[in-house]
């Protein structure tokens, strides 16, 4: 009797071991996938990591490890194989505006855009079309829309009749505080403050309360602040290197006398213009780099401006996602630079150059620099999704490494807003965000251009479906145009 408690006990004890290894090794739904002989560039160190498998499930990387140990676990039709691909994290866009209240149809046909282009992340820094945006937010987090996860933040903060359309616009220390409930309501991912009206006292305040609510606080410089005063009132980031160029002459004496009075604001831009020096540039770079600020350099409309003239841009292909509506859009600066002289086109591009110059002087002081393409309909030819890769090369062509480049676009987002530990690299528990491509992109940048297949959040597709997403793109810019004439 003894012996057969035994023998069943041992029986018992197997059943429960035999179960902790099913659910140990093979629970793991019909639509997990394993994606295998991957080379995983790691951009933390930029290690190259061959012959790897990646058992995604649930929109979650599961297991990175060894195709042998892993290929029992994931049903045969759904193992992929990516042999000579290399497999780097989905790219984050840390600065777009997806915009134009009467231009709803045509951002919401370039969202797929965006995955298509292995953008699986962007940070929209607010616009007209705040609410909306919200809205689609949630519909990507539900799965009911395909296209990056977004975050956002609704609609900036602003002075009192600001040139931007759909601003929260503040006069006063009530108006800030109604504004941030508003804000607080949306349940926004950040909040954006710029310049174009908002005095820098009230500038600073709105950074001060922002902070106390616990938002991470980015945006512009206002002219009589100096960029010191908005970092220790908690700034997050900086939007747009052109701002860094004020580190290269007395900022502080500079704003100083703005403030007593001495000087206009146009005087005290011709200064910033034409003082510059780099050796106390670097040393107010340093400075900054203690203070855990970072810096969107947003170079390519930039450089779009500067060279407009060489460059046409009536064949570029991307034109052929873009409704006429969405493109009309960009006259506006074009017929503003209309009539510059020969010595202001020149400034501009020598203004543009020395930008792109502090890239390598911003990365070596330790300041946290992220990519963002500044793409929308008010840009002029910052194509959606498209921008950030020419934005990615421009960096290159600036001096910096390409695991620099993409850590700008990769880890240093998601650090940023808070989510380094679900997202950002290709490592279990995280969110199954990557993009495999043809080329290296650790020996050419361009290499994130030369894409093989996409994954996002945890959703596979193929070179196939991906032109597929972009001829639908395209189909609908046609359908829109043709309905509108």
């Amino acid at each position: 009797m003894g012996r057969i408690i035994l023998f069943g006990f041992i029986i018992f004890l197997g059943l429960i071991s035999c179960k902790e290894t099913r659910e140990k090794n093979h629970d793991f739904s019909t639509k997990a996938i394993l994606v295998y002989n991957a080379t995983i560039i790691d951009v933390v160190n930029g290690n190259v990591l061959k012959d790897k498998a990646i058992l995604i499930d649930s929109g979650i990387i599961k297991r990175v490890g060894d195709y042998n140990t892993l290929k029992s676990m994931i049903n045969l039709n759904n193992q992929i194989n990516v042999e000579g691909k290399f497999i780097i994290p989905g790219l984050w866009d840390m600065h777009v505006h997806i915009e134009g209240q009467d231009l709803v149809d045509d951002n919401l046909a370039l969202l797929p855009v965006f995955v298509a282009y292995g953008i699986t992340t962007v940070r929209d820094m607010a616009s007209d079309l705040g609410e909306q945006v919200l809205a689609w937010r949630e519909d990507i987090k539900e799965d009911k829309l395909l296209g990056p996860q977004i975050f956002t933040a609704g609609r900036k903060l602003e002075g009192i009749n600001s040139i931007w359309k759909g601003d929260l616009e503040i006069a006063n220390e009530d108006d800030l505080s109604k504004m941030l409930d508003k804000l607080e309501a949306y349940n926004v991912d950040l909040v954006k403050i710029t310049e174009n009206t908002l005095a820098g006292p009230l500038f600073l305040k709105s950074v001060q309360e922002a902070r106390k609510r616990g938002f991470k606080v980015s945006g512009h410089i206002p002219i009589d602040l100096t960029i010191q005063e908005v970092v220790d009132a908690g700034f997050t980031s900086i939007e747009h290197a052109s701002y860094l160029l004020r580190l290269g002459s007395d900022e502080k004496g500079i704003v100083e006398r703005l403030n007593s009075g001495d000087i206009s604001r146009n005087q005290a831009n011709a200064y910033y213009s034409t003082a510059f020096n780099q050796d106390t540039a670097m040393l107010a770079y340093q400075k900054l780099s203690k203070t855990n600020i970072a810096i969107t350099p947003t170079l390519i409309g930039g450089k779009q401006l500067a060279y407009l003239e060489e460059d046409d841009h009536s064949e570029d292909d991307f034109l052929e996602f873009l409704t006429d509506r969405f493109t009309a859009n960009y006259q506006w600066r074009i017929d503003r630079m209309a009539n510059d002289t020969p010595e202001q086109k020149m400034d501009r591009k020598k203004r543009y150059e020395l930008i792109a110059k502090q890239l390598p002087y911003i990365q070596k002081a330790g300041i946290k620099i992220l990519a963002g393409s500044d793409a929308a309909a008010l840009n002029t030819f910052v194509y959606p999704a498209l921008s950030l890769h020419q934005e990615l090369e421009l960096f290159q062509k600036a001096g910096l490494t390409s695991l620099e480049i993409l850590q700008s676009a990769t880890i240093n987002g998601a650090e940023l807003m808070g989510q380094l530990n679900t997202m950002g690299t290709i490592e279990a528990n995280k969110q199954a965000d990557m993009v495999i491509l043809n080329s290296n992109p650790l020996l050419d940048i361009r290499g994130t251009r030369d894409i093989y297949a996409v994954i996002n959040d945890g959703q596979y597709f193929n070179r196939t479906d991906l032109d597929s997403l972009l001829n639908e793109a395209k189909q609908t810019k046609k359908r829109l145009d043709k309905e509108r004439k």
